[in-house]
């Protein structure tokens, strides 16, 4: 049964939330994890595109449409906040991240990061990728059953480590516990049970946040003292106009999110562009004869500027299935969306997944189609919005868009591969996407 989640003010012309709570505390979360697309178009059909339910207990505001999506990220009149939406779902294990940081402290950190992503600090990240992705890529076997998805995230995470960290240690073999670490946080974030008992996703989620500190904490006096040019190292050594640089505790806190942010959402980006390369033969061909033309070395951005076919590619694959498919925010005053009345204390969640696949915006949304991205401008500001919008839009998208570039330039020089046109992949979206078999392909050496 539908009842308004609270009353609008007296004499206003604001229409009430109207939803319905679902299974007691879990709510609707299990439907979500099945198909978040087939929840929200059910939400929409029953209440419209802002509509409540409950997720774990809590009451969520689902806004739904491009122009909701604008609403809520570009958050003009400062009712939603992006720290108090995110902590109650990732605050133990990223907490004190970028995506955590509300107005002026939020301006101050943003400010200071943004000078470890300058132009000459993007370049410098790609020079020193070039080599690791190239030899990591050429090192793959053909296979009739290559699982795409563990591969990706291995490199993904050497590149996040190397780049990122400025490398670990010969003998250090903490790399593979260090990504069991970051799966263990993402996914706690989806946690049914929110409770550190034996056993549970949130339990897991806690001891991996405590392993990355340690883990981190172990290099922090190195790269206070060195010179070098990797992420960690200049965080290291970054000052404000005053002279002041962060403390070890803020430095520990960004390396933890910027490292899961590095690896998590460009190795969903690079599996989804396999796979739907692998289906469309004739994309792959074109991305691949232009890959040839530019190259072994596409570090530079001049060398890159060939790679239109294989950009679009990106920008669709990005469409399809958005790294993250919601972004969290919590009303710190009653507020209106779309001209519904939303009280103060509710998280609320924008929905660029939904968007993207909007016919409103988009013909044949389920259809791979990287001609949308031909340089036409977008049907709406918000309708596509895979690194957010406003002043939190994600401070790492440009160097995201480098590493998937260069990973699928040698991938397109080196192999070819196919995926069965009838078999769908499975994603789970118990935390961020990802591909619950693996996302096998049939992977050959070029000669």
């Amino acid at each position: 049964m539908a009842h308004a989640l609270a009353a609008p003010p007296l004499g206003s012309d604001l229409r009430p939330v109207m939803g319905s709570a679902g299974i007691p505390y879990v709510g609707r979360s299990m439907q979500y994890i099945r198909d978040p697309l087939a929840l929200w178009r059910q939400q929409e059909r029953r209440y419209g595109q802002v509509s409540w339910h409950t997720m774990a207990g809590r009451r969520v505001v689902l806004v739904l449409g491009a122009d909701g999506c604008e609403e809520i990220l570009t958050n003009r009149d400062k009712a939603f906040s992006n720290a108090l939406g995110w902590r109650p779902l990732i605050g133990p294990f990223f907490d004190n991240g970028l995506m955590l940081m509300d107005l002026g402290e939020h301006r101050h950190h943003r400010r200071l990061l943004q000078q470890a992503f300058t132009k000459d600090r993007l370049a410098s990240y790609a020079a020193a990728m070039e080599p690791l992705i190239a030899r990591t890529v050429q090192e793959w076997d053909s296979s009739e059953h290559f699982e795409v998805y563990p591969a990706v995230k291995s490199l993904t995470l050497g590149l996040a480590t190397e780049v990122f960290m400025g490398g670990v240690r010969d003998g250090d073999t903490r790399l593979d516990a260090v990504n069991k670490a970051f799966v263990d946080c993402v996914q706690a974030a989806t946690s049914i049970v929110r409770l550190d008992v034996p056993g549970g996703r949130w339990r897991r989620g806690l001891k991996g946040r405590r392993f990355l500190e340690d883990f981190l904490r172990d290099y922090l006096p190195d790269r206070r003292r060195g010179d070098g040019r990797d992420l960690f190292s200049v965080l290291a050594h970054l000052e404000d106009d005053d002279g002041e640089r962060f403390s070890d505790d803020a430095i520990i806190d960004h390396m933890i999110f910027l490292l899961m942010a590095a690896h998590d959402t460009s190795t969903i980006t690079i599996s989804t562009m396999v796979d739907q390369l692998g289906r469309h033969p004739e994309w792959q061909e074109e991305c691949r004869r232009q890959s040839l033309a530019a190259g072994p070395d596409v570090s530079a951005p001049a060398a890159r500027a060939g790679l239109t076919a294989l950009d679009a590619v990106m920008k669709e694959s990005l469409r399809m299935l958005a790294p993250l498919p919601t972004m969290a925010r919590w009303t710190v005053r009653d507020t209106v969306i779309r001209g519904h009345h939303v009280p103060a204390d509710v998280m609320v969640v924008a929905t660029p997944h939904y968007t993207h696949h909007d016919p409103t915006y988009w013909s044949n949304p389920e259809v791979f189609d990287p001609t949308r991205f031909d340089g036409r401008a977008l049907p709406h500001k918000f309708a596509w919005q895979p690194f957010g919008g406003g002043v939190h839009t994600c401070l790492g998208q440009f160097f995201s868009a480098i590493e998937i570039t260069m990973v699928l330039h040698h991938l397109l020089r080196h192999h070819t591969w196919s995926v069965p046109a009838d078999r769908a992949t499975p994603i789970d979206f118990t935390s961020l996407p990802y591909p619950k078999d693996g996302q096998p392909v049939r992977l050959q050496r070029r000669s």
